[in-house]
């Protein structure tokens, strides 16, 4: 099923190039999680960091559970980010993916509940793969 889709999603090359860069700069958080999924790490899936997804970029991606990852640092219980996060929310799930969000707090203090939280997903998204 999954590859029947582009993984690039319409991407223009400045995007490719911002999210290139912000590999080199990941935060304490995205970095953590990084250490998690790498390398096939969560049950076998490749997860995808700073990935381009249309004119956004993804904190974490994986192509065959179609999931974006996001983890969200304090900037985003500001009012005007959280009406941003919304709508690219909203633009990504139209192109057929689903999103998760982490706080930096869940990944950086409760590794246990973002593993158990991805792992629900992953058995469910599995049966229908």
């Amino acid at each position: 099923m999954y590859n029947n889709f582009s993984i690039h999603f319409k991407t223009t090359s400045l995007t490719k190039s911002r999210a290139k860069s912000l590999r080199s700069n990941l935060t304490p958080a995205e970095n953590r999680f990084w250490n998690y999924v790498r390398a096939k790490k969560m049950a076998g899936l490749k997860f995808r960091r700073q990935h381009p997804i249309g004119n956004y970029i993804a904190d974490f991606y994986c192509h065959r559970l179609r999931l974006v990852v996001e983890i969200d640092g304090n900037i985003h219980e500001d009012k005007d980010v959280k009406e941003y996060d919304k709508e690219r929310e909203h633009q990504i799930k139209r192109l057929g993916l689903s999103v998760i969000r982490f706080t930096n707090a869940d990944v950086l203090y409760n590794p246990a509940f973002v593993e158990l939280t991805l792992m629900e997903f992953i058995e469910t998204r599995r049966s229908v793969i």
